[in-house]
């Protein structure tokens, strides 16, 4: 993709440059994974502003595979809100399947949710913070990409709600979502059933 052409080539990040962000996918930078494959924490150089970023590396025997990681970076990379998590860049050297994103740094409501202390710790005020940031970029990717498409996210849970540093709400993970148009008013999107099952805790209690 990185000789592809286009807009997103400005965003190419070399494969050395992830690897030495993740000091070559340690254990140690570890901060997620899934069906998906793994997430690492890492520091990019300054070339890239030194950010501090996710760095989703994508399972190649996975259910997701270069149609889906380039559709996921054609959205990912045409969104700006507040409320959506901000696309650094992507690699696809070597058969990699990579992308970079902003690191939010409370984590995942999820995260909060799980644990009671950390729940207990939020405010009413900032719980309804949270809820209006979401439902925002919700709004954001059903009505705020133009006139002629939208995107229905198809995974939208706790865990794909991160929460950065001001506790704002911060959408991701998009590696199951769709275009879909909204071109007629009452235009509707159907899609075979996606997402990711959830388990029940009340079996673990």
């Amino acid at each position: 993709m990185s000789s592809s052409g286009g807009n997103l080539e400005k965003y190419w990040i070399p494969l050395d440059e992830i690897l030495r962000a993740t000091r070559n996918f340690s254990s140690q930078t570890l901060i997620g994974d899934g069906g998906f494959g793994f997430v690492h924490i890492g520091q990019l150089s300054e070339e890239w502003n030194a950010h501090t970023v996710a760095i989703k590396r994508l399972n190649r025997v996975g259910h997701q595979g270069i149609n889906e990681f380039r559709n996921e970076l054609e959205m990912v990379s045409s969104f700006h809100h507040p409320n959506i998590i901000t696309f650094i860049g992507y690699c696809d050297e070597a058969s990699e399947m990579i992308i970079v994103s902003d690191f939010a740094k409370n984590e995942s409501l999820d995260h909060h949710l799980q644990k009671p202390n950390k729940i207990r710790g939020l405010t009413w005020a900032q719980r309804l913070k949270i809820c209006l940031g979401a439902a925002k970029g919700l709004k954001y990717l059903h009505s705020g990409l133009g006139e002629d498409k939208r995107v229905i996210h198809r995974d939208v849970k706790s865990a794909n709600i991160l929460l950065d540093e001001n506790l704002e709400a911060k959408i991701c993970d998009f590696g199951l979502s769709k275009f879909g148009a909204r071109n007629q008013e009452d235009s509707q999107v159907h899609t075979k059933v996606a997402g990711t099952r959830l388990l029940d805790s009340s079996r673990n209690n």
